[in-house]
């Protein structure tokens, strides 16, 4: 599977809380996936301001609640949602919503999607399944999406880029790509596998 398009040396900083002078589109992505896959981190690492967090410790309490398989070393949760604001080349400013990954916040989905022009799904494929509620909500929300496999250091290295697609039975034209969330140069190359994608989905007119 390949990797996205690799971004400039640099990463685009706007170096304080005001937009930059060049900004021209500004365009609103959430960024989501399953419990524990990477989100609030990939946020984090490329955000030029600070990031909003609303992140809460798990208690003894959500044991019985939140599927916990495969993500037992977390410790906290994001309960709303997280953000962050990136800008790129070209005037274009990303302000990225991160959604929760458990079920149980399924109900805030709506608010937070509301006004979004695309989505970075990001996928454990140690645990593949845990992604299909979360494909099948964009979906049902009609918004265009890169998916974007977070590279755990123990996950598996066997499968080849046509079986992932398979599993999550993406069509031909989603970009997939390979990702390491905590790394900023890599979190932004899959936001801009994203941003292409939503640029190519786009009449030919309104680019």
């Amino acid at each position: 599977m390949a990797s996205a398009p690799s971004s400039t040396s640099e990463l685009p900083r706007a170096g304080g809380t005001h937009l930059p002078d060049t900004a021209r589109d500004l365009v609103k992505i959430l960024v989501t996936g399953p419990f524990g896959v990477g989100k609030t981190t990939l946020i984090d690492s490329v955000s030029e301001i600070r990031p909003l967090h609303t992140e809460e410790h798990l208690t003894e309490a959500s044991v019985h609640v939140d599927d916990l398989d495969g993500v037992r070393e977390k410790e906290t949760t994001t309960v709303a949602i997280d953000f962050g604001r990136i800008s790129l080349s070209g005037g274009i400013v990303l302000y990225l919503f991160g959604t929760p990954g458990q079920d149980r916040f399924r109900t805030l989905w709506d608010d937070i999607s509301y006004g979004a022009l695309g989505a970075l799904v990001l996928v454990d494929s140690r645990r593949i399944d845990a992604s299909f509620d979360v494909l099948g909500l964009v979906e049902e929300a009609g918004l265009p999406y890169a998916v974007a496999f977070n590279a755990f250091p123990d996950a598996p290295s066997h499968y080849t880029g046509d079986q992932l697609r398979a599993a999550l039975d993406l069509e031909p034209g989603t970009p997939m790509v390979t990702c390491d969330a905590r790394d900023p140069h890599s979190s932004v190359d899959a936001l801009l596998a994203l941003v292409q994608h939503l640029i190519d989905d786009r009449p030919a007119e309104a680019r």
